[in-house]
């Protein structure tokens, strides 16, 4: 009787030991499980994508020295607002952002800049103008 009394202890911590690895088994399951599919995104309104097509003013860029002249047309039906943003080159010359300025639907405008030294770039942002304005 004697030998199962000693063997009990092992037997326990043995079945415990088990236990533990076959809780840590199904962890690693639960963990490893793979995400639920997310919805895809619902497609655009087809309205909302010709409207969305339908603004933008077309510009061009010319650089002569120091000076930049952004000449922009608008094709489209809707109000766009550019502005002109330009860096310079010398690191003590201060960057410039024009106001926005409103171009209409078949309407022209021409915005102007400068650096005081050499122009390292320029560029136009386009936003729509705000329904009624």
């Amino acid at each position: 009787m004697r030998a199962l009394y000693s063997r009990a202890p092992a037997l326990l911590s043995a079945a415990a030991l088990l236990a533990g690895l076959a809780g840590l088994a199904v962890a690693a399951e639960v963990r490893a499980a793979p995400a639920p599919a997310e919805a895809a995104p619902a497609a655009p309104a087809a309205g909302r994508a010709e409207r969305d097509q339908d603004v933008g003013a077309s510009c061009r860029t010319v650089v002569e020295g120091s000076s930049v002249t952004a000449h922009c047309q608008n094709p489209y039906p809707r109000t766009d607002r550019v502005r002109l943003h330009i860096e310079c080159e010398r690191w003590w010359d201060v960057d410039s952002d024009s106001a926005a300025v409103a171009v209409g639907p078949a309407d022209y405008a021409q915005v102007t800049g400068h650096c005081w030294k050499e122009v390292r770039s320029a560029w136009i942002t386009h936003e729509p103008a705000a329904p009624g304005s």
